[in-house]
């Protein structure tokens, strides 16, 4: 059902990617620069899908290189050969076709691509790029074809946050896609290996390396972990081909989203597939999808696919779907429109392959992989669903999920006696939100809120309350709770069995820190 796309060739040439991003660098294509250009409510607009308030806004200007370029690769519109030619006066028009940017029909200049700067914060600081992709809907006019490479998305961000932001030797960038997480993935690494299954995306991934002047980037064909087979990495990252599709005749496989096995079979395969290309104490960070099915809980089916493994686990859902909704998500996302006969045609196809395999809900979420030093044992195992809003992140969950891993192997480390002997602080982004009756001294309920991470709130009773308020660093827990005991004439080995299984959750989830 899907619509058949003749796509271009994409060829990176250093000297035709060194002049382009000359021209891109003069016009100021930039992400504050086009969203100057038609207005923070055109840019909104677009995202929902309509181009009408950015054409309103740039008719009423002059036409510059600026205006010109967004047209073409943002816009997805045609221009006329002479305004081309004054935007690219480095490149020149013959080479940006020659690249398979553009075409030219007649007397239109067409896009090819999709061209957009992106801008990002990391813990390196603020940078931005430039990223071809392939043609979305909008500019289409059409249903995606199937061999669509995926730009900047929701997904893009979300991993490319994820990301630790560690330095180290190699990363693996499985499924690379338009190259957006090698790229991020570089800025922490000595060099990167990146893989796909689709040619066209190692070109478009290989052409976006090129164009930002970012090298130390191996791009590999092949599927899965086959072209990496006996290597290993310190970090590995993914979005793989997730999507869950019904094998049957008519459905369309998009090569971006959709791995080609049943159900969700093809994330099990790479997570379990993880242990065997990381280094020791490599960790690896991916998004994905699981199924629920009757009678089978879905964190469960995924704590099953670590279950005879050493590795650390941290899988966190973040939405889970019921069939119908997860079917029109994604049809949608392939460009075929509600209310037509192809989407009713689809979505009879999605709920016929849930209810035949007896799935009644879909999770989506991120999974935290660390493999323990040589001899070491797992010790985190922790499958959660955190659907509540996320705290403060301007550079992502990637500094977060360093910190607990840090956390699992120093409490690891330590057993109750050493725990209880242990200096430990509250964050700095931890406070404290307390409710009272009217007239009441005491407070009916005590909450910690993190104002960063995961934006984590966890109840409190008075004793965690001041057991928390006295963390400072300068005295052990077991001192702080032998003060709390006396204070309360509460039996202290009963209050220090009641706080220590706590205060270890606290530093897992960074509300306290080792002083």
């Amino acid at each position: 059902m899907s619509t058949s796309h003749t796509l271009p060739t994409i060829v990176a040439d250093p000297v035709a990617t060194g002049a382009l991003r000359q021209d891109l660098t003069d016009a100021g294509f930039t992400v504050e620069r086009i969203d100057a250009l038609w207005g923070s409510e055109a840019a909104a607009s677009l995202h929902r899908g309509s181009r009408v308030a950015a054409l309103r806004a740039l008719a009423a200007r002059d036409t510059t290189p600026l205006s010109t370029l967004a047209t073409l690769f943002v816009l997805g519109l045609p221009v006329s050969p002479d305004d081309a030619t004054r935007a690219l006066p480095s490149a020149g028009l013959d080479a940006v076709v020659a690249a398979g940017l553009v075409r030219v029909d007649g007397e239109r200049v067409q896009p090819a691509v999709d061209l957009r700067p992106y801008a990002f914060v990391d813990d390196l600081g603020a940078g931005s790029w430039w990223i071809v992709s392939d043609l979305g809907e909008l500019a289409l006019g059409t249903a995606l074809g199937e061999e669509h490479v995926l730009g900047i998305g929701g997904a893009t961000t979300t991993l490319s946050g994820l990301q630790v932001p560690v330095p180290v030797r190699r990363v693996l960038d499985l499924g690379t896609g338009c190259g957006i997480q090698a790229l991020h993935a570089r800025r922490f690494a000595d060099e990167v290996v990146a893989t796909d299954i689709s040619r066209r995306a190692l070109d478009i991934a290989r052409f976006n390396a090129q164009l930002n002047g970012i090298d130390g980037i191996e791009f590999r064909f092949g599927s899965l972990f086959e072209p990496v087979a006996g290597e290993r990495f310190d970090r590995i990252v993914s979005n793989p081909p997730f999507v869950i599709t019904p094998r049957r005749e008519g459905v369309p496989s998009y090569e971006y989203r959709d791995g080609g096995m049943v159900g969700d079979a093809l994330v099990e395969t790479v997570l379990r597939g993880l242990a065997e290309h990381l280094e020791p104490a490599g960790t690896a960070q991916l998004l994905g999808n699981w199924e629920y099915h009757w009678g089978a809980d879905g964190l469960d089916r995924v704590r099953g696919w670590f279950a005879r493994t050493d590795l650390d686990a941290w899988v966190i859902e973040r939405e889970r779907q019921d069939p119908p909704g997860y079917a029109e998500t994604w049809i949608r996302d392939g460009g075929t429109k509600p209310g037509t006969r192809e989407f009713d045609q689809l979505v009879d196809a999605w709920l016929d392959d849930f209810a035949s395999r007896r799935v009644t809900g879909v999770g989506f979420g991120y999974v935290v992989v660390r493999k323990p030093l040589s001899g070491g044992a797992a010790h985190l195992r922790r499958f959660e669903r955190v659907p509540e809003m996320l705290g403060s992140n301007p550079a992502g969950l990637g500094a977060t999920v360093a910190r607990v891993l840090d956390a699992s192997a120093w409490l690891g480390a330590l057993d109750d006696t050493a725990l209880a002997a242990a200096h430990l602080r509250v964050a700095g982004d931890v406070t404290e939100e307390r409710f009272y009756w009217p007239g009441n001294d005491d407070p009916t309920v005590m909450t910690l809120v993190q104002g960063g991470g995961f934006g984590r709130r966890v109840d409190a009773d008075t004793a965690l309350a001041a057991f928390v308020g006295a963390c400072d660093g300068e005295l052990s827990a077991a001192a702080i709770i032998g003060a709390i005991a006396q204070l309360t004439g509460v039996d202290e080995q009963a209050l220090t069995a009641d706080l220590l299984p706590r205060a270890r959750d606290l530093v897992l989830d960074g509300l306290l820190l080792p002083a």
